[in-house]
């Protein structure tokens, strides 16, 4: 793992999110910094951090694919020592990012050391491949988790995903016509794309809102 993080966000801001990458492309992706100051424009303080696979593309000593998700579980966990939040923690990332900190996430909700899970994206399946399910841990989840997903991710669409067994610790927010980087076709939608996460922002910041005053679901 890299030991850099970018920040964004105040440094006082009533909770902290940090967040992984997805599979292919770095922290400073243009989705991963479009979400990152989205997030900060509503008020949150955001972290992102790179997997030792991807720092190394980036100092061009290594070309290696992504390792497996659960290979990338001790990265997570040493990203989350290193940060040293000192205002709650929401753990989450994009697509594999957002993964890898859903097999973690129970851990250190137990021992009340973050306060939820995000998830950008959810890559539920390989695209094509809807059998292939990336689900079987998120039945018994139990850290509250809200996965925010666009109704046309070829990782998992709004049809498939409704018919899927999860935790009902998990709340999705659904992006109308979002592909994998939550951007939603303007032609379609009439919504922009930077319009569609300023709104996505907002309704993250009131979910961590019912999560540190300790609120249920609506």
């Amino acid at each position: 793992m890299s030991e850099a993080f970018l920040l964004d966000g105040p440094e006082d801001a009533r909770a902290t999110i940090l967040l992984a990458h997805g599979a292919g492309a770095p922290m400073d992706s243009a989705s991963m910094t479009a979400a990152a100051r989205a997030l900060a424009a509503a008020g949150l303080r955001v972290a992102r951090f790179e997997f030792a696979y991807m720092a190394e593309r980036r100092d061009g000593t290594g070309r290696k694919p992504p390792p497996r998700a659960d290979k990338l579980m001790p990265e997570y966990r040493a990203a989350i020592a290193s940060l040293g939040a000192t205002t709650p923690l929401v753990i989450g990332g994009k697509s594999m990012g957002g993964r890898v900190a859903s097999m973690i996430a129970d851990e250190y909700f137990a021992r009340g050391e973050i306060a939820g899970l995000l998830c950008l994206g959810y890559p539920f399946h390989p695209p094509a491949k809807p059998e292939q399910l990336r689900t079987a841990h998120l039945l018994g989840l139990r850290t509250p988790t809200l996965i925010c997903q666009g109704t046309r991710d070829p990782f998992g669409t709004s049809e498939e995903v409704a018919g899927y067994a999860l935790s009902p610790a998990i709340e999705i927010r659904w992006l109308e016509d979002g592909d994998h980087d939550l951007k939603p076709r303007k032609s379609v939608t009439g919504v922009s794309a930077a319009d569609a996460l300023k709104a996505m922002a907002e309704d993250i910041g009131l979910w961590i809102d019912r999560l540190l005053a300790g609120s249920p679901a609506p």
